[in-house]
């Protein structure tokens, strides 16, 4: 890293110093990834309620939805690691630009989609545009910010999702029930226009307010530049080994974080889809409602994102942490199928599932950087988001063919549930409960005097 030995010539800096320094990159950097990737997960979750209109104006099933819905998923697979290694390579700056651009542009087109193949190629290319953007994000707070504060500011930008879920729901019932009509457009396809084409806009704004590395940022002076060079030196130097590209493909301990990923896709997923049908066949018929309902489910979320994390860091844990939240989460989504279409506890449940749910996801991006290094890092959270996001594209499509089969969403919810589960196990029996502590790599925790390097 540029600056290196400059910073470790100079004095440690204080506790205090090292605070004020970082509450400043946080102000200038958080925001603006928050805003991107609240647009990121609108442009996800719109599909869910504009599916409301757009099946009967387009004649498409159940099956026709899921299996759109997950497509997006197959390119974004296939492109989430060689798009990471990109960002490396031309850094934050021109991958956001890039990305933010042409994923607006896309899901602004969607609302020209007539027929299942159509709808098919967009939602590819969608996943195409949109490859690499969260592991991005994620790549990048690790040029920022040492181990021991990362899970907090993870948590503060995905808190992003559970608030695109609180503002989408009702924002894109207003735009499909006042706006149906207008222009001889449908209701739904304002909602993808209006809800795509602001993202272009972000993609110049990142470009413009982000630096690539501290070393770069032009707000930053000398002084506070040191610090943050000393904190990631002093951090890296508890890491013992050196990650090479190759250690995130063989090492097994990845693919164990990739499947505790994955049934959390998978949870997360089900909300972002299918929330908006669960609720209508709860008996809310006006569009709407359906979106001020799903408020509930998603502010709940948010809190899991802000308290789980917080719990996490507080105590130093993160295995249990994961368990637990996914365990509760699953009993809760299952057991939305037996309260007799009972909107109240029906949605009761639903809440509680979020909680635990969305807030398991922000404590699970702290885990990754813990068990790569070096040059694996970059690949290594790639193969993670790569392999975890097929709950992606297995979700909605395993669902709306259940729906499509059945009649109903209940086969579909035991499947996630049990997902969420076998994240549960795995992270007991796949992760290392002295590995996974803060600020401490496996390396690290396996010293017999090995120090966290967390710091309050």
């Amino acid at each position: 890293m540029s600056g290196g030995n400059q910073s470790r010539a100079t004095p440690a800096a204080s506790a205090l110093e090292e605070d004020r320094v970082y509450r400043k990159i946080t102000r200038r950097l958080v925001p603006i990834i928050f805003v991107a990737y609240l647009f990121a997960f609108l442009d996800r979750i719109n599909i869910g309620y504009a599916q409301l209109q757009m099946k009967q104006a387009l004649g498409f099933s159940d099956a026709v939805y899921g299996f759109g819905a997950g497509v997006f998923f197959i390119s974004y697979l296939l492109l989430e690691v060689p798009s990471n290694l990109l960002f490396e390579r031309i850094g934050a700056r021109l991958t956001f630009l890039r990305i933010m651009v042409l994923w607006g542009l896309a899901s602004a087109a969607t609302m020209f989609v007539s027929t299942p193949l159509q709808f098919y190629v967009l939602r590819f290319l969608l996943g195409a545009f949109e490859a690499g953007f969260f592991p991005g994000i994620i790549l990048y707070l690790t040029w920022w910010y040492p181990s021991a504060r990362r899970a907090r500011v993870t948590g503060q930008f995905l808190f992003a999702m559970p608030i695109a879920g609180v503002l989408g729901g009702p924002l894109s019932g207003w735009i499909m029930s006042n706006l149906d009509g207008v222009a001889s457009l449908g209701g739904w396809q304002w909602c993808f226009l209006l809800e795509g084409l602001p993202t272009v806009a972000l993609g110049v704004l990142c470009y413009a307010m982000l630096a690539n590395r501290p070393g770069d940022a032009k707000w930053l002076d000398t002084h506070e530049k040191n610090v943050v060079l000393s904190a990631m030196a002093a951090d890296e130097a508890q890491d013992a080994g050196h990650g090479r590209l190759r250690d995130a493909f063989i090492d097994p301990r990845i693919y164990a974080i990739a499947l505790i990923y994955f049934s959390a896709a998978c949870g997360a997923y089900t909300f972002s889809f299918w929330l908006p049908t669960m609720i209508k066949a709860l008996g809310v018929q006006q569009i709407g409602h359906i979106g001020w309902y799903s408020m509930l489910p998603y502010a709940f979320g948010a809190a899991g994102m802000l308290l789980l994390p917080w719990s996490s860091d507080r105590r130093r844990e993160r295995r249990w942490h994961l368990a637990l939240a996914y365990v509760l989460g699953a009993c809760a989504l299952a057991a939305t199928t037996l309260t007799g279409a009972s909107l109240a506890v029906s949605l009761a449940l639903l809440c509680v599932s979020a909680f635990f749910v969305f807030g398991a996801g922000a404590v699970f991006w702290a885990v990754p950087p813990t068990y790569l290094s070096g040059k694996a890092l970059a690949p290594g959270i790639a193969v993670v988001s790569s392999l975890g996001v097929l709950g992606g594209l297995i979700s909605p499509t395993l669902i709306g063919f259940v729906k499509t089969v059945t009649g109903n969403l209940h086969n579909g919810l035991y499947v996630m549930s049990a997902v969420l589960v076998l994240g549960a196990v795995t992270c007991l029996v796949g992760l290392s409960a002295r590995a996974v502590r803060v600020g401490m790599s496996p390396n690290a925790a396996a010293a017999p005097h090995g120090k966290s390097a967390t710091t309050r």
